[in-house]
């Protein structure tokens, strides 16, 4: 599926909640995953392809995640790191975000599961969560970085973990 890109008026709508657990939202979870691996990105939301429904994908790196309904239960900690969004390709900002975040969402099937995301995994989870309720990550940066800034600020992150 094609991604909407930032002015696009249906990336500041609120999505409604999915009450169906039929073949039309697997379809959905599956063609999002595709488009998702395709764009090389780590998270999509549902309204990312034009579809104003409350469900997610993830993958960080460490396995797939469905999530349907979703909603952060805690958060504990901070974290300032970079951040970019497949619908606003090429745009980067420095973000505060929780450190650690757990999510109950539903599975496909309507199954109630509890998630928890620590680093990158907690970002992506309030990134695309917010998503749904039709709000960007340039909501939490002062302005956005140019190449330059981005790599020193990834050379600095590199040297403080040394």
């Amino acid at each position: 599926r094609n991604i909407v890109k930032v002015g696009d008026p249906i990336l500041a709508k609120t999505s409604r909640k999915v009450e169906k657990f039929d073949d039309r939202l697997a379809q959905l979870l599956d063609d999002m995953r595709e488009t998702m691996y395709q764009a090389n990105g780590v998270g999509l939301a549902a309204v990312q392809v034009g579809i104003l429904r409350r469900a997610i994908v993830i993958d960080c790196g460490d396995g797939y995640i469905e999530l349907v309904n979703p909603e952060i239960i805690s958060s504990e900690g901070e974290q300032f790191e970079e951040e970019g969004c497949l619908s606003l390709p090429g745009q980067v900002g420095v973000t505060c975000r929780p450190m650690t975040v757990r999510v109950k969402a539903q599975d496909r099937n309507g199954k109630w599961c509890i998630y928890k995301g620590e680093a990158l995994k907690a970002r992506c989870f309030c990134h695309e969560i917010e998503h749904l309720d039709g709000h960007l990550f340039i909501e939490h940066t002062d302005r956005l970085m140019t190449e330059e800034e981005l790599q020193e600020f990834i050379r600095q992150q590199e040297e403080s973990e040394d």
